[in-house]
């Protein structure tokens, strides 16, 4: 028997030692999350190990799993403590060590093995761990999976087997590089500042891009668990900043940045300023769907109406599909539409083939805009993005709000809005004209601005995006009338950064 894990236990005693500590909310709808020793404790991670393990014979798929972990000081210590609880549930674990998350999900598939945990917190804040998981590759877990993962875990509902096994995968990372880099190199010499924040991606984006004949300039790619110049989040502004002054300074083409865990890619163009991920994915489907004309693209909630409106992949008869923001919803949904990708604001962007293998992966994004650099010889990062029909768009913005209270103050918002939608209310002076609500409420009103609302999948916030293809006092304005929503309800507090 394994004890039923407690929500709560005080550290440096004998019961935080002598039992399984896990806070419910640290299951998030597509992965795991959770503040290391002040929500989870090493126990509680072997129980998730076990409830893990449990949940895959369930679904009856072979209790055979990929791990690895990221490059955090106790990354290495809370795989281990999965690991044996794995093993509990008779699992046999393939454990390729340090790396970047979608070098375990390679590993499915180069080492034909079903399933994956890979210990990471992704972009949060140095305290955080988590693991993401899937049983069904490409994919990843949703929110039928995590729940009833959850359950088995808290209640201590295991199936604990005999026959688990325990294997090290040697010089793993050295197939994946060769998988992204066995092609022909660029034909253009791009001069390209790579930026990982003392993350995990500083051991293997050099390498790379560097393989297919880019000039790498590198910035904060010494590994350092203590995060030290910024927390490597390529939404995260003073990542940006370091990026846009590194390329200034040695005129390069392009910089491209990685989050803590190597799923995710930040860009900064030439003349040193951010492209919003939307709108680098605006300008790869259209490089895309010129040679693949009538391609679908799937794009979560949070991105530009220009996937829409851009009269370049109209051209093309690209097809958008406007669904749920996370990387478990627009990998999912890439698969079940068979889009030639999907792309997410926060920088997640997902190949299929002949481009990738389904799941998000920021090196082959990475490689996908040297490649779009490469076939437009003489045209600059600039010049791609400038030839874009103009928008101004807002950052991703935060305001705190609990976890337990959060999707309870998202219905609310939802129910305002459509509430004003059937009166006939103005929002931001104008009549909506559209209500997108497959994932907290897109609210788009006559001139095409838009404001949205939704619940951070994996931090105790909610999310606000705005847009205008107006001008930026429209985009503002929206802005104006979403925050005069949220601040009618007290829960909400200050955002990490306005426009």
């Amino acid at each position: 028997m394994f004890p039923k894990p407690k929500p709560k236990l005080t550290p440096n005693t004998y019961a935080y030692e002598s039992e399984p500590m896990v806070k419910a909310t640290g299951f998030r709808e597509y992965d795991a999350r959770w503040l290391l020793g002040d929500e989870i404790n090493l126990m509680g991670i072997q129980a998730l190990g076990m409830g893990l393990g449990t949940l895959i014979g369930e679904m009856g798929v072979k209790r055979e799993i990929v791990t690895a972990h990221d490059f955090r000081g106790y990354s290495a210590s809370v795989k281990m403590a999965l690991v044996s609880g794995l093993m509990a549930a008779g699992c046999k674990v393939h454990d390729i060590g340090l790396a970047m998350t979608p070098m375990a999900y390679f590993a499915q598939f180069d080492l034909d093995v079903p399933c994956v945990a890979m210990v990471t917190a992704s972009h949060n804040d140095n305290g955080w761990t988590g693991v993401k998981m899937g049983a069904d590759r490409p994919l990843t877990f949703g929110p039928d999976e995590m729940g009833r993962l959850s359950d088995i875990v808290l209640n201590a509902r295991f199936d604990l087997k005999a026959g688990g096994s325990y294997s090290f995968v040697e010089n793993f990372p050295a197939k994946y590089i060769a998988d992204l880099t066995s092609r022909p190199k660029l034909k253009r010499k791009l001069k390209v500042v790579v930026a990982c924040g003392n993350g995990t991606a500083g051991a293997f984006a050099p390498k790379v891009l560097e393989a297919i004949g880019c000039e790498v300039v590198p910035l904060d790619c010494d590994l350092d668990h203590t995060f030290p110049n910024y927390n490597p989040n390529t939404e995260d502004m003073k990542m940006l900043h370091a990026m846009r002054d590194e390329v200034l300074r040695v005129k390069a083409d392009v910089g491209l940045g990685f989050d803590g865990d190597g799923d995710r890619c930040g860009v900064v163009d030439n003349t040193g300023e951010e492209i919003f991920a939307d709108k680098v994915g605006v300008m790869l489907a259209r490089d895309m769907s010129t040679l693949h004309p009538g391609a679908t693209f799937v794009v979560d909630v949070k991105s530009t109406g220009l996937f829409l409106t851009d009269p370049v992949l109209k051209q093309n008869n690209v097809k958008a599909d406007y669904w749920k923001t996370g990387h478990s919803y627009i990998k999912r949904r890439v698969n079940e539409l068979g889009a030639l990708a999907g792309f997410e604001k926060s920088g997640h962007f997902f190949f299929n083939k002949p481009f990738g293998r389904g799941y998000d992966d920021g090196l082959i994004f990475a490689l996908a805009v040297c490649d779009m650099l490469d076939r437009n010889p003489g045209k600059s990062m600039a010049d791609l993005k400038n030839a874009l029909p103009k928008t101004w768009g807002s950052p991703t913005m935060s305001p705190h709000c609990a976890d337990e209270v959060k999707y309870g103050i998202v219905d609310k918002v939802v129910k305002l809005f459509q509430d004003a939608e059937a009166k006939g209310d103005k929002v931001a002076g104008q009549s909506i004209r559209s209500l997108v609500t497959v994932n907290g409420v897109r609210v788009t009103v006559e001139d095409g601005t838009w404001g949205l609302v939704r619940a951070s999948s994996n931090k105790p916030e909610l999310v606000v995006v705005v847009e205008s293809p107006v001008s930026e006092q429209r985009m503002r304005d929206m802005f104006k009338a979403v925050d005069g929503v949220l601040r009618t309800f007290p829960e909400v507090g200050a955002y990490n950064q306005t426009i």
